[in-house]
């Protein structure tokens, strides 16, 4: 009886070769030829998959993308489904910092593969932009029906908010990554800064006092 191929697996596979490689010698260091060489395969079976170097990148961004957004849905497990607003922030402010090995992965790859599209128009063609612009957009829901239920600061502009989170941990994972800052201190920082943005109302008196208006991560 024939095998059965997992495409998806042998995709994965390849991927985790890229990072390997990207880890030890830059992501604009990696070739196909290389990568089959740390995958313990032929040129001919990674350009199976991927035909280009574009798509080798791309393809392991992706994957990385997908991963990142189990874990944080992971970090959100035995919270109600949807969770509430500062959980959901919360979860993605500590997947978006490069704390263990599969999240620097991430952050390394992504912050490499932006600067390599700067003067690369084919990978400038990968959607990365668009993908960064859907998190802003989710992150400002969250922050959006926090508001609504007296959650957050007066004043708060949501959607710029959204955009500062997003831009303040993937700064602050850069500077891990540089050795700048060590992860508990920028951890220090993101706590801090949610601590400024999220006034929980607590007192009894409160009308807003133990409500929490459930968002959906997906």
């Amino acid at each position: 009886m024939p095998r059965t191929v997992d495409h998806a697996q042998r995709r994965a596979e390849i991927a985790d070769a890229v990072v390997r490689a990207a880890a030890r010698d830059g992501l604009h260091a990696v070739t196909i030829r290389a990568v089959a060489a740390e995958s313990g395969s032929s040129i001919r079976f990674v350009q199976y998959y991927f035909a280009t170097k574009a798509e080798l990148l791309t393809g392991t961004l992706n994957h990385l993308e997908q991963l990142s957004h189990t874990r944080w849905q992971q970090r959100l497990a035995g919270l109600p489904d949807p969770p509430p607003a500062r959980a959901l922030v919360e979860a993605f402010c500590a997947e978006a910092l490069p704390t263990d090995a599969p999240s620097r992965a991430f952050h390394l790859i992504g912050t490499s593969y932006a600067v390599l599209a700067m003067t690369d128009p084919e990978l400038a063609q990968h959607p990365f932009v668009a993908n960064i612009d859907r998190l802003e957009g989710r992150i400002a829901q969250a922050l959006g029906q926090a508001q609504r239920i007296g959650e957050l600061g007066e004043g708060i502009e949501v959607a710029a908010e959204a955009t500062r989170l997003v831009m303040l941990t993937h700064g602050l994972g850069t500077s891990v990554l540089i050795g700048q800052h060590s992860a508990s201190s920028a951890e220090e920082v993101v706590c801090y800064h949610l601590d400024q943005l999220f006034t929980a109302a607590t007192s009894p008196e409160s009308p807003t006092s133990g409500r929490h208006e459930p968002v959906d991560p997906n």
